[in-house]
């Protein structure tokens, strides 16, 4: 009767609605029952004993940059493993619909440190599509390992219809046909089945490349007639724009979030990079609900971004995307290809008042807190520093200033000294009122970029650990079924895609988890190659025994820290269309 059956675990239908003891059957991809009998397992090719165990719908994770590697490793098991079994692709703007392979390098390269050698390489040998319906099908053909739905990003559509650098010259305003031309490939996307189009305003996210080297995306030259005529196609088709504001420009984020509201027609679904409780701002943090209940009792319809987890981050040497956000920062990863003139800019005197002078700047809007007595070093050839932090290496060095601690370190070891600081989310309390905050959408792991910088793939375990926790305790913050919604059924309904949910008729994309493993294992640092970028060692999570099950599209596909025998040799995700 099944080809599935988890028994005997506490259910979660992705609703909200109180979880409870249960059998689940699958069959042809699909929830064919959940019972409080147990069910008949003749003939049942996989049978997961789930007592004393969680069985939730797969995790949605709303903010990715798989861009590039869905096509290296359609698996995406880096997401997978952990439970996740969907993902969003074309966040910030960035997609590879229509930009050719030297601009998908430009694009992807500096600004979610992805090798830019390997994203031309990629595009260049694998690009089969002309356009979104084109790419859809390349996608759909594609053994994955999840579902993938996606954003068309702006970027992309204006570099290939302006050109690159057209496209990123303050002094060019696109003319009327190639605004059109703008309008008419984002309805092409939307007919496609993407789920809207994201946006980026960010004046610290910097191209690579030659051509147009540290210039900004091309979105954010994007005019307000431009910017307005491709919001009506997706207010009209209520499909999302997902934006990204420049923190440095507080009237960005104001306008991005006031063009949810409707006033006389349709509100447009707008989500918001990133509510966030930044240590350099402290005060931000009650900002950013209360803005959300502004614009929504106006009758928008507004969300935040939310990584429900602190925001912890590794940088080796220099190399790290907040430096962009001011002067003295964003000189020195503008020679990132070029380290025989970035040493010497490192060393002298005058580029060194004007990084300290950048430094010690404590007030106005910002990312990072720009302090390097909480910038903890975890690697270096030179032993004695490892466990300090560049604060005390000053100190210890007859009282020199941090960042000439900073410099010396980088100018004498290069990448080779790997640190590490919390830029945000570092109070659970805050934490907790944003998780439970409708305001706000929990995702933003930013998977498949940053690669040697940052691992959030196990965000959703992290936030139901803490959400357990908080129930034995004395301020619980959430009940578990709302946590799963929140991480589930939620967003699958604000986005409109087929997932999400796990009721007799949903897709079978189920995850069973090991409340008992929801540990410190969590949290722990891991490193793993990746043989399609040269074999690079990057951050990862590493905490298998929480997960001990995971299906898609009804087909088991990992357990307990290992793929199943489906996993990229067929295709168990889909690309799923906006409904």
């Amino acid at each position: 009767m099944y080809d599935s059956i988890i028994k005997g675990g506490r259910w979660f239908d992705g609703t909200g609605a109180p979880s409870a003891l249960r059998h689940v059957g699958i069959r042809d991809g699909r929830v064919a029952t959940v019972s409080a009998a147990p069910l008949e397992e003749t003939d049942c090719d996989t049978v997961i004993d789930a007592a004393g165990k969680w069985v939730l719908p797969g995790m949605i994770d709303i903010h990715t940059h798989y861009d590039v590697e869905v096509l290296l490793d359609p698996t995406l098991s880096e997401s997978v493993r952990h439970g996740v079994t969907t993902v969003l692709l074309g966040s910030c703007s960035l997609s590879t619909v229509h930009v050719d392979a030297e601009v998908a390098g430009d694009l992807f390269g500096r600004v979610e440190a992805i090798p830019r050698r390997h994203v031309i390489d990629a595009i260049g040998d694998l690009k089969t599509w002309r356009n979104a319906h084109e790419y859809a099908a390349a996608l759909e053909a594609l053994p994955l390992g999840a579902n993938v739905a996606c954003f068309l990003g702006h970027s992309d559509v204006r570099a290939a219809e302006m050109g690159l650098d057209r496209a990123t010259r303050k002094n060019v305003r696109p003319g009327a046909a190639e605004v059109a031309a703008m309008e008419r490939k984002l309805v092409e996307a939307l007919d496609a089945g993407f789920i809207g189009m994201s946006s980026q305003q960010l004046l610290f996210d910097k191209l690579d490349g030659d051509l147009c080297r540290s210039r900004t995306l091309p979105s954010t030259y994007a005019t307000t007639r431009e910017r307005r005529r491709l919001n009506t196609v997706l207010r009209e088709r209520r499909r999302a724009l997902q934006g990204g504001p420049d923190v440095s420009r507080p009237q960005s984020l104001l306008t991005m979030a006031a063009s949810s509201l409707g006033l006389w027609r349709e509100p447009l679904k707008v989500s918001l990079l990133s509510a966030a409780d930044i240590k350099a701002i402290p005060f931000v943090a009650y900002v950013f609900p209360a803005m959300a209940r502004v614009m929504n009792a106006l009758g928008g319809d507004f969300r935040w971004q939310h990584l429900p987890v602190p925001f912890e981050v590794y940088a080796d040497g220099i190399d790290l995307v907040v430096f962009e956000e001011f002067g003295s920062g964003a000189a020195a990863l503008h020679l990132s290809n070029q380290l025989a003139d970035r040493e010497e800019l490192l060393r002298s005197a005058a580029y060194r008042r004007r990084f300290r002078k950048d430094y010690d700047k404590r007030f106005g809007p910002r990312v990072w807190h720009r302090d390097f007595f909480d910038a903890e070093i975890v690697d270096c050839p030179d032993s004695s520093v490892i466990g300090k932090t560049f604060g005390q290496v000053g100190q210890d060095r007859g009282g020199l200033h941090p960042v000439d601690a900073f410099l010396d370190l980088v100018v004498q070891y290069g990448g080779k000294v790997r640190w590490r600081t919390t830029i945000s989310n570092h109070r659970p309390r805050v934490l907790d009122r944003f998780a439970a905050d409708p305001g706000v959408q929990l995702g933003f792991s930013d998977a498949g970029a940053h690669l040697r910088n940052m691992a959030f793939y196990n965000f959703g375990l992290r936030l139901l650990r803490r959400v357990r926790d908080a129930q034995g305790s004395a301020r619980p913050f959430l009940t578990l079924e709302r946590a799963v919604h929140r991480l589930t059924g939620e967003l699958a309904d604000w986005y409109g895609l087929d997932a999400g949910h796990l009721r007799v008729g949903d897709r079978a994309d189920v995850v069973v988890v090991d409340p008992r493993h929801l540990d410190d294992s969590l949290d722990a640092y891991a490193e793993q190659t990746v043989p399609y970028y040269g074999n690079l060692s990057r951050m990862v999570n590493r905490n298998d025994a929480a997960v001990s099950a995971v299906f898609v599209g009804g087909t088991y596909v990992f357990g307990d820290g290992q793929p199943g025998a489906a996993l990229g040799n067929r295709r168990t995700g889909r690309f799923l269309p906006a409904a």
